[in-house]
């Protein structure tokens, strides 16, 4: 859910903190909060004397946690996708442990001025995006993939207990890994203009993995659902590719099992039926 904290004070530490990175990077914010999932990020428009209009985003995680995947994601996309259509990263700046032993890492990167294209990860309304815009999204997820990395997004032990635990499925074989943006849904993608946003999740995950959980992310609208599946047929109407689209469907299965997007459910259901009973179809 994107939506402050659910605890008051840790909703007033960050915005704080928040404050106190914006005087260290040199910057003047200004516009509303915009907060990530379950409060975990808050990022706000700033305007620097160097660089202009940027965006200052917060994310805040337990001390023991500052290190590896999340903490140092979008610095290690910055350094390995430099074609790649994603804001630049400008500046980093890690402040102090707070009194709730939580620490935050503020990142300045260019403002994007192109609007996402979803409030949320779940598509509600029909998209009619260019052709350019599909190619340009196909051609940037080919070079994640193919960009190599010691990061992992999708563990195999996960997938092994949860694909069986939430889609009834055996866990099918992964015979390919590539990397992936790992997080890949409409809340962090912009149109017209394509710019691929929050990278702090990116990591190796079984092939086809990101067309896979964008198109699990559109079941509710079909139209666009069914373009997305043409853009990435050759990968989605595979072995391979139907086994990323199981792993998803396990992720976003556990997912609304906490609460988040229940409403994708029936469709979830209705693509694993489709994956493990008839592997040919290609319905949306």
């Amino acid at each position: 859910m994107y939506s402050p904290p659910d605890d008051d004070t840790d909703a007033r530490r960050l915005r704080t903190a928040h404050a106190t990175a914006a005087t260290a990077l040199g910057v003047t914010c200004a516009g509303p909060l915009v907060w990530g999932w379950r409060g975990r990020t808050l990022g706000r428009r700033a305007t620097h004397p160097e660089h202009g209009t940027c965006w200052l985003r917060l994310l805040r995680l337990p001390a023991d946690k500052a290190h590896g995947r999340l903490w140092d994601g979008t610095a290690a996309a910055a350094a390995s996708f430099p074609t790649v259509h994603r804001p630049a990263l400008h500046a980093v700046h890690d402040l102090p442990v707070d009194d709730a032993g939580r620490v935050c890492r503020a990142e300045l990167s260019a403002f994007i001025t192109a609007p996402v294209l979803s409030p949320g990860p779940v598509l509600r309304t029909p998209l009619d995006l260019p052709d350019t815009w599909w190619k340009a999204l196909r051609a940037d997820l080919d070079t994640v993939a193919a960009t190599p990395t010691d990061r992992t997004a999708v563990r195999r032990q996960w997938i092994d207990r949860a694909v069986p635990r939430y889609t009834g499925a055996p866990a099918p074989h992964i015979g390919e890994w590539t990397t992936a943006h790992g997080d890949l849904h409409w809340a962090n993608l912009t149109g017209p203009d394509l710019c691929l946003l929050d990278w702090e999740g990116h990591g190796t995950a079984p092939a086809g993995y990101d067309a896979a959980l964008l198109h699990a992310y559109t079941l509710l609208q079909p139209d666009t659902a069914h373009r997305a599946r043409a853009v990435f047929a050759d990968i989605l109407d595979t072995p391979t590719g139907r086994a990323a689209q199981l792993v998803v469907a396990a992720d976003l299965l556990q997912a609304a099992s906490r609460g988040d997007h229940p409403e994708l459910v029936p469709a979830l259901h209705a693509r694993v039926a489709a994956l493990t009973g008839e592997s040919n179809t290609s319905a949306t």
